[in-house]
């Protein structure tokens, strides 16, 4: 069986090592007689697969000790509500940066919990490049500062963590965690859905700094504390065990791929390819100012959007799947996460040449 190549934003190509791995465990994990997602949750072998998960993560975004890691559920979006729920102070206030539509969703849920402002915007460019920090309009005292480093439908990415002093910088990193090194201590709370560069749909993500984690409040359900989940391990309720060891299959092959700075290297040439193809064409535009251009997912137009299906159905036609941009903008968008091979870029880019020829 060939396998193509799946550009899709989420749940998005793994590793075909860690396919490999887990289907060789699949019935029968290390000569225990049973699958992993036959496990109990409580039980040593399992016990032992989250523990190694989370010292593995550590080791490869160098967490420091004072950080806890939560594997949790609900995905990224369910963070929306789950951050101010648990970081909003009694009369306090949260700030807000506007940088999509991952952002915009993130806004319009904490403001059902509190005080949550928009501070800065990237509309009046047209989302086309981060606004500067110089000029967002920061509110004193505010509990947290909530950030999309990387917005998976737009391909906006911000071109460094902007410095907020002592104020705890909140990031979702749902599409962006893991592609290049990372300094923890820049952030008082990141969170991440698994189905990018993680593992499979289920897990969320987060990691937290100690001192945020606070006492459980009448009004945020026990499935939403922080506190609930750190004190209980990630296993308040049963967690979804299966997503749990196949993201730490995923975090072991990146250990053996080099780590994060290899990672780093290789997207970053990936995406220098994709992106000077598109640059030298007047067949195919992408909007984003070059210095806020995501790594990870990439957006991209023809000249001619009455093509837009001949181009996805010839893609389909060379195994090359889930080029379709998202439904709220529309055209093309190349998800080109760890887990894409070169080759795969290398072919969109030489299907991409052989449209424009055909079609131009």
């Amino acid at each position: 069986m060939t396998r193509a190549f799946n550009f899709c934003a989420g749940p998005a190509v793994l590793p075909e090592e860690v396919l490999a791995w887990a289907r060789n465990d699949l019935l029968d994990w290390q000569g225990r007689g049973l699958s992993v997602m036959e496990m109990s949750h409580r039980s040593d072998e399992f016990m032992g697969i989250a523990h190694q998960a989370e010292q593995d993560l550590r080791q490869l975004l160098a967490i420091p000790a004072n950080y806890r890691v939560l594997f949790m559920q609900g995905g990224a979006s369910s963070q929306f509500a789950t951050v101010p729920l648990n970081l909003l102070s009694e009369g306090g206030h949260a700030d807000y940066v506007d940088t999509g539509i991952w952002s915009q969703k993130g806004i319009a849920e904490g403001r059902r919990f509190g005080d949550v402002a928009e501070v800065a915007s990237a509309r009046d460019n047209g989302y086309t490049a981060v606004p500067d920090p110089d000029q967002w309009v920061l509110r004193p005292g505010a509990d947290y500062l909530h950030i999309t480093p990387n917005e998976t439908i737009g391909g906006l990415a911000y071109p460094a963590i902007p410095d907020l002093g002592d104020c705890p910088l909140v990031a979702d990193l749902s599409s962006a965690i893991l592609s290049e090194p990372l300094d923890v201590s820049r952030f008082g709370l990141i969170y991440a859905g698994a189905q990018k560069n993680i593992g499979p749909a289920g897990l969320t993500l987060v990691i937290i700094r100690e001192d945020l984690i606070k006492p459980m409040s009448d009004c945020t359900p026990a499935m939403m504390s922080y506190a609930i989940a750190d004190k209980n391990g990630s296993m308040y309720n049963t967690p979804p065990t299966y997503a749990w060891y196949l993201a730490g299959l995923v975090f072991q092959w990146l250990k053996q791929h080099g780590g994060l700075q290899a990672m780093a290297t290789l997207n970053q040439r990936k995406a220098g390819k994709l992106y000077g193809a598109i640059d030298n064409s007047d067949f195919y535009n992408n909007p984003i100012r070059p210095d806020c251009r995501s790594l990870m997912n990439v957006p991209f137009t023809l000249a001619d959007e009455s093509l837009n299906k001949a181009f996805l159905a010839g893609a389909e036609e060379r195994r090359l799947l889930n080029l379709n941009g998202h439904r709220s903008v529309g055209g093309m968008r190349a998800s080109i996460y760890n887990a894409m091979p070169e080759a795969g870029v290398d072919a969109l880019i030489d299907y991409m040449a052989d449209f424009e020829k055909e079609r131009a």
